[in-house]
């Protein structure tokens, strides 16, 4: 049996939702800001406690999720050297979001409810959001779908892989094995915790769903570094 970590990146810069304007300090454009550095540690040193290995590492090569990799990675003795799969990345979320201030997205529900709608249209098609940077959303759901893949065939017996993705990405693909119509997806992406962990494990009968969303090490730690964007 293998397993398979998929970790959400930590809270990042505003640019990687497609604000621009604020002085959020991170760690470059669409960066790791303060808060989700030390989330990405933190959960780093939930999964050294929970196995003794990490024998495959990937990420997209967004920057908030290779920056995350790295702060998972460093809190074990001994880590293999990261990889990158594009396949992982985010869907190109400020298209989605059109001129979202930076107002709006400080307010978080008006924000969401812009997201929302965007990702409604994408999803049916539209004329206005038949693409979002250039990818439909079939499109999309097929690259999460082959990034799994190759993640998979990397988890064999007695293999653990770490998957450091965005919440679209990892959700489309728990979606997928769950059987999720694709109108009911983004409810499942939008509970998503920064830095949390969701387990998979992979055997003869495919790939199973052992836990989701798991973010106690967060939520527990000096009052509270849980977020969701």
């Amino acid at each position: 049996m293998g397993v398979i970590y998929l970790v959400r990146h930590g809270q990042a810069d505003p640019h990687a939702y497609g604000i621009a304007g604020t002085e959020q300090p991170a760690t470059g454009p669409g960066g790791l800001t303060d808060v989700g550095v030390l989330q990405a540690r933190l959960t780093g040193a939930l999964l050294a406690g929970l196995t003794d290995k990490i024998t495959a590492a990937v990420s997209g090569d967004l920057p908030r999720q290779s920056q995350t990799l790295a702060g998972v990675l460093a809190q074990f003795d001994a880590a293999p050297a990261p990889d990158v799969d594009p396949g992982w990345n985010e869907y190109a979320l400020p298209a989605l979001v059109g001129s979202a201030t930076a107002e709006e997205y400080a307010d978080g529900r008006n924000y969401q409810q812009r997201l929302d709608a965007g990702i409604g249209e994408w999803i049916a098609d539209t004329a206005e959001h038949h693409q979002a940077g250039g990818e439909t959303y079939r499109g999309f759901a097929d690259r999460i779908s082959s990034a799994a893949e190759r993640a998979t065939a990397l988890a064999g017996s007695g293999q653990t892989v770490l998957v450091v993705s965005s919440a679209g990405s990892i959700t489309q693909w728990l979606g997928q094995l769950w059987g999720i119509p694709a109108e009911r997806w983004p409810a499942l992406s939008r509970t998503m915790v920064n830095a949390s962990v969701s387990k998979l494990i992979v055997g003869r009968s495919g790939v199973s769903v052992v836990s989701f969303n798991e973010h106690a090490h967060l939520a527990d730690r000096d009052g509270g570094l849980a977020t969701y964007r």
